[in-house]
């Protein structure tokens, strides 16, 4: 329960990073609109392609949704412990 809790805080917290007004993207625009345009652009390229991706490929399980899963709930705990500490994300 306590992995779930963190993995769908690593999700939140890294989509609310991507689109926050003072976010990962708004900072790539605000030094230039064609370093903006590529990060919107590969964010848009990935999302696609997960989408695509989720038909294909083999039904086992693999590795690298062990590494994906546990790394959101890395980030999650980074996140809750920054927001503990100092109070923002």
């Amino acid at each position: 329960m306590l992995l779930l809790m963190l993995v769908v805080t690593g999700v939140a917290g890294t989509i609310y990073k991507v689109m926050a007004p003072d976010g990962w993207i708004a900072a790539a625009f605000g030094r230039s609109t064609s370093a903006g345009l590529a990060a919107l652009g590969s964010v848009t390229l990935l999302a696609g392609l997960a989408w695509l991706s989720r038909g294909w490929g083999l039904r086992t399980r693999n590795r690298y949704s062990d590494l994906f899963v546990y790394s959101f709930a890395a980030a999650g705990f980074l996140y809750l412990a920054r927001f503990w500490i100092s109070g923002a994300l």
